[in-house]
């Protein structure tokens, strides 16, 4: 149970700490959604759970008892929702139940809890997706969402869509040739409004095409024509190879970072010795010989991720750029430790921001560090990788292949897609002429230093941070949540402008 003391001396209860959630980054208390279900007419019982029935793709789902002879429907109750709760509390679907399943002591049995069935997802009134637009994004929707059918009226973040499938959506409509911003999806989240939104390239006019990699397999020598994506000279390129493990044998392809990889390896850069995008997992695992399987599966799927074998080099460079490696071997370090140190917290205090340093122009940027339980015969992994290869969505993936060749299905898995589409995508002429047109006239009247000024001291172990937290009334919220409904944003944005206003 969780809980706090008020200034008056009495005790707030918070709810319980093991139906806390965590979501896309936000802290969910479970325990909200149910008090505002449960208010809601009809509603004798309410539950609410997180679900992950997709890998990856975590949402909440209510589970509700309807009082006696009522008929409630999901878009309805999730309507009445709305204007309690923050756009990202409310569940994707709502399955009706008779009775919820109990345990033998009477209590309920969240593990026994169905999946929700198309009837459950929050729909608008199905009309079938009209033209090759509609019904080809219809479909991008049910593969992503994981569901039965999709109509033209559906709104792609009632279905359960968020932030993070955006991005998903985009490339498969690239690959389809369709192109769309990702603004447009938040302002036009209806699949017809979305459809229409979308431009198709004409058929004389080919999509964006990648330029191909022309390092031929088992070249020992590099020269610039055979990097198409980045212009660099015969002697950065030769730095480069001898830099790199193995030599030009052992370099596959060499082009620019992606916009958002340049920001992370600035910070990077800011102080090196304590990076604060190394992204930390803390496994357990029973024997040896497992430990060991997984290594190998792990292993494998770096072979198969160009991501997975790419390092980082800027010194001495006109501009940094990231080399895929053919061949890049995991490290792995066993840790050994006294018998009266307890393994878990070691291996925790490792992942502080002073146990953090990663060479980027080493790859991979992934490591393991084990350690044995003096007091047990368990094994305990530390899996650490670098966001400027990897992040949260993309880490659960390398574990879900993980388990895939552990399991004997490798086979199964979808061909593996190269990063470096992505980057000469990003990196289009039109793309970047249009931002620096953009910025220097947005930024114009800006005169003051916009360096992160103080930012190396708070990135360090937080003793320089301090947190306030000030609950907003209910009817600020409201309008708050209303008004970023109004705009087509989130209340998270609408934060983020008041700060700037402000600062």
């Amino acid at each position: 149970d969780l809980g706090r003391w008020l200034s008056d001396g009495r005790i707030e209860y918070l709810g319980r700490n093991d139906f806390q959630v965590k979501l896309r980054g936000f802290r969910i208390e479970l325990g909200e959604i149910e008090a505002r279900l449960i208010q809601c007419p009809g509603v004798e019982e309410a539950t609410v759970i997180a679900r992950e029935d997709i890998p990856g793709d975590k949402r909440l789902v209510a589970y509700v008892r309807p009082q006696s002879g009522v008929a409630l429907v999901p878009a309805d109750l999730r309507q009445q929702l709305v204007p309690h709760l923050a756009d990202y509390m409310l569940p994707s679907a709502f399955v009706m139940l008779e009775a919820f399943p109990l345990t033998p002591n009477g209590k309920l049995d969240r593990k026994a809890l169905p999946a929700p069935e198309q009837s459950a997802i929050v729909s608008r009134g199905y009309a079938p997706a009209q033209g090759e637009v509609e019904t080809g994004l219809a479909q991008i929707w049910q593969d992503l969402l994981g569901l039965a059918r999709v109509g033209r009226y559906d709104h792609f973040f009632e279905l359960g869509g968020h932030s993070l499938l955006v991005v998903s959506v985009i490339e498969r409509l690239r690959q389809r040739g369709w192109e769309l911003d990702v603004r447009t999806v938040f302002t036009a989240p209806i699949l017809a409004d979305l459809a229409r939104a979308i431009q198709i390239s004409p058929g004389d006019v080919p999509a964006f095409v990648v330029p191909p990699n022309r390092i031929p397999d088992g070249s020992t020598v590099l020269t610039p024509e055979m990097l198409p994506l980045v212009t660099l000279s015969q002697t950065e390129i030769d730095t480069i190879v001898n830099r790199t493990s193995g030599g030009a044998a052992n370099v596959q392809d060499i082009y620019p970072l992606a916009p958002l990889q340049e920001g992370i390896l600035f910070h990077h850069l800011l102080n090196p010795a304590k990076d604060p995008y190394v992204i930390s997992s803390l496994l357990c695992i029973d024997r040896q010989a497992d430990l060991d399987a997984f290594t190998a599966a792990l292993q494998a799927v770096i072979d198969r991720h160009d991501i997975l074998r790419t390092a980082i080099h800027w010194t001495g460079l006109s501009q940094p750029v990231q080399v895929v490696h053919r061949y890049a071997p995991l490290p792995v370090h066993r840790l050994i430790l006294k018998d009266s140190d307890d393994v878990t917290v070691s291996l925790q205090a490792r992942m502080g921001l002073s146990h953090l340093p990663m060479d980027l122009s080493q790859a991979p940027l992934i490591r393991l560090q084990t350690a044995a339980d003096p007091h047990s015969a368990k094994l305990y992994v530390l899996l650490q990788f670098h966001h400027i290869i990897d992040d949260n969505l993309s880490l659960r993936q390398v574990l879900t292949e993980t388990a895939a060749f552990l399991l004997g299905k490798s086979a199964d898995l979808p061909p593996s897609v190269p990063y470096r589409n992505f980057v000469a995508y990003a990196r289009q002429e039109s793309h970047i002429q249009a931002a620096e047109t953009f910025f220097p006239d947005y930024l114009a009247d800006l005169d003051e230093v916009t360096a992160p000024f103080g930012l190396i001291s708070v990135q360090e172990e937080g003793e320089h941070t301090a947190e306030a937290q000030q609950p907003l009334n209910a009817g600020l919220s409201r309008a708050l949540r209303e008004t970023a409904r109004r705009l087509g944003t989130s209340p998270a944005a609408l934060f983020h402008a008041g700060w700037a206003l402000v600062v």
